[in-house]
């Protein structure tokens, strides 16, 4: 894969912000946005032990679609305090995924606000994400077509991003927002999967405090280094046809999706899988 380095800057105005990255929508990474925060000194795993342990978070692990499998349903349940002990012991394949700890937390709602980057952010929807190391999410896009800004907090994060317009060399299956499962983005095995070698994309490594801005509707690929975790804050997609896009997802694809699980079980998930593989060889040879 032909990877660049996401471009960083150490502070940006909401000007520059706009005119360099929102609007030819590209992805940037913003080293000290928020160092007003109280999040920024106080927030990592053993303070979230200390305010969240006794609460039950949904556990997700790497483990491949299943046609029982309901949307985004947990395969586990754990005690945040269990969770991060565990975080702390041994690498482990267990995430936590849009889970609304600040909603469940309030105190928590004390240590951010929502930054002025020239786009109205979703209040209602800040979510937080944990995973230990080695732990990593499928490539996949997020269902609402969002512009994300992706705050991280303890520890370090692999990510790899990709624009739409790379949809074609990443073998996504059909119906829903994520490449064939089997793919090791980390380290893709081309002979298996020579359609990468033509794809462009963008990596980074993310530390504490710095926030990553993805574009709308951009693939996203996360492997945790470390133990950590992170925080996304969303805008609505402003491009009409990604606007349309994200309200086909979740009112038509999602449904129709289920549909065929309930219909035709796991011969519908693995036709999928088969199709994502021929309908990128189709693409590549035109």
């Amino acid at each position: 894969m032909k990877l660049e380095a996401i471009p960083r800057v150490s502070s940006i105005t909401k000007e520059d912000f706009l005119e360099h990255y929102f609007k030819p929508q590209k992805p940037v990474v913003i080293e000290s946005a928020v160092g007003h925060w109280p999040a920024i000194k106080k927030w990592n795993l053993a303070y979230m032990q200390q305010v969240a342990g006794e609460k039950t978070v949904p556990l997700y692990d790497d483990r491949p679609v299943n046609h029982e499998d309901g949307f985004n349903e947990p395969h586990a349940e754990m005690k945040m305090a269990e969770y991060i002990d565990l975080l702390k012991r041994e690498p482990t394949k267990y995430r936590i995924f849009l889970w609304n700890i600040l909603k469940e937390v309030p105190l928590l709602q004390k240590d951010y606000d929502f930054p002025d980057f020239g786009l109205r952010l979703q209040k209602r929807l800040p979510m937080l994400f944990f995973g230990g190391r080695d732990s990593y999410t499928f490539m996949h896009y997020d269902i609402d077509m969002a512009n994300i800004f992706h705050f991280h907090f303890d520890g370090k994060k692999d990510v790899i991003l990709f624009p739409q317009s790379e949809t074609k060399y990443l073998y996504k299956v059909p119906h829903s927002l994520i490449t064939h499962e089997s793919i090791d983005f980390s380290a893709p095995d081309y002979k298996k999967w020579p359609a990468l070698e033509k794809v462009l994309g963008y990596r980074t490594e993310l530390q504490h405090g710095e926030v990553l801005y993805m574009p709308e509707g951009y693939w996203h690929y996360m492997k945790y280094i470390t133990p950590g975790f992170s925080m996304s804050l969303r805008s609505w997609p402003k491009n009409p046809k990604n606007f349309v896009h994200a309200i086909y997802n979740i009112l038509v694809m999602r449904s129709f999706d289920v549909a065929m699980r309930r219909l035709k079980g796991q011969k519908w998930i693995d036709y999928k899988n088969s199709q994502a593989i021929e309908r990128t060889k189709r693409a590549v040879l035109v």
